[in-house]
């Protein structure tokens, strides 16, 4: 539930007062669940279902093709795959030096340089044997090639973020997770815990707040990254035990972890716009359509829309409620009112790719 209970409504307000400073104006969060709506619903949502692809294992990250295809990696095998919108795949490749030797690790996440006519640079996030890193290869239409290391030195462990995105900047953003230490969330010289800002090459972005890679901190296992139509980055984040995160990302913000899981009224830390119990949340994948977020839920099995305007944010009305067991990943079709949404541990070659119609 996106909900904070009695005791914590101090907290609340404290959420609201973050939102009015970013320039956001969002609704206390009422007590009690958001209740499921129906496909193509007056509030909006999904209004149809199809299945692209099957016979997937864990596929964690996606990213466009100019042509319209994609490009989709297996989280456990390290393959990469190119899909086409009718539902042909085809293997373009594995990354060198991934390993799975922990707990959520492998081949986390990928995407697409917005350079690509003149690059065709595909960038990833995995885990190798001394720890996770970014990299970037050589896409030439069939096969990757070129493998070159832009970032190192982060840690992995249980918890490792993973999600990579350029931003409407062209700046390239990745979620790293606490790796089971977490403290390094608070540590500024960690690269582990933050949303990171990074030129095309791994160099620290122009005008990040510390002069290094870090753009936010607090982050125990941030797994979601998406802008929207004002260009605002929003982040969902996998909390411990209590509270699942929405949250609305300011450079060189303290997000809280671990001092704070949820709403916490302690200075210096920011709160998140929306939290969830993990039995309806465990939020991976994020995306911006149709005027609002889209949230895959992995322990939650539903996909959560929260409409969001320039000053406002609606209630999370939930779609698909253990319909599709649990969901990875999400991303906006391009030019298309649709998502691609992805399944996740429904078993051996049994996860799916699917279009979902934002009527």
């Amino acid at each position: 539930m996106f909900t904070v209970e009695p005791r914590r409504r101090v907290a609340v307000r404290a959420v609201a007062a973050v939102a009015v400073a970013a320039g956001l104006l969002f609704p206390q969060a009422a007590t009690g669940s958001a209740a499921p709506a129906p496909s193509g619903s007056a509030a909006g949502g999904p209004s149809g279902v199809r299945t692209v692809s099957s016979g997937w294992n864990i596929p964690w990250g996606l990213s466009w093709l100019p042509d319209g295809s994609a490009l989709i990696n297996e989280r456990d095998s390290f393959k990469i795959f190119r899909l086409t919108r009718s539902g042909v795949r085809t293997e373009v490749g594995t990354v060198p030096h991934t390993v799975n030797s922990m707990p959520e690790s492998g081949l986390r996440s990928i995407v697409v340089s917005p350079d690509w006519s003149r690059d065709h640079f595909v960038y990833v996030y995995h885990a190798t044997a001394e720890g996770n890193r970014i990299a970037r290869m050589t896409y030439d239409g069939s096969k990757l090639s070129g493998y070159k290391t832009l970032v190192s030195g982060i840690k992995k462990g249980g918890k490792n973020g993973g999600r990579i995105k350029f931003g409407p900047d062209g700046y390239l953003y990745a979620t790293t997770g606490d790796a089971w230490t977490p403290s390094d969330a608070q540590d500024r010289n960690s690269l582990n815990g933050k949303i990171l800002r990074m030129t095309p090459d791994g160099k620290p972005a122009p005008g990040n707040p510390f002069g290094t890679l870090v753009y936010s901190m607090g982050h125990r296992n941030p797994q979601g990254l998406a802008w929207d139509a004002q260009g605002r980055l929003w982040e969902t984040e996998i909390g411990e035990k209590a509270w699942d995160e929405v949250n609305l990302i300011r450079p060189g913000r303290n997000y809280g972890w671990p001092t704070c899981e949820g709403a916490c009224s302690v200075a210096g830390m920011t709160d998140p716009v929306y939290q969830w119990r993990p039995e309806e949340g465990v939020p991976s994948g994020l995306a911006y359509a149709d005027g609002a977020l889209y949230i895959a839920a992995l322990r939650g099995q539903r996909l959560w829309r929260i409409p969001v305007t320039r000053t406002t944010a609606g209630a999370p009305v939930a779609h698909f409620v253990n319909t599709y067991g649990r969901l990875r990943l999400a991303e906006k079709v391009p030019g298309e009112n649709k998502l691609w949404v992805t399944t996740d541990k429904a078993g051996r070659n049994a996860d799916k790719v699917l279009e979902v119609d934002l009527g």
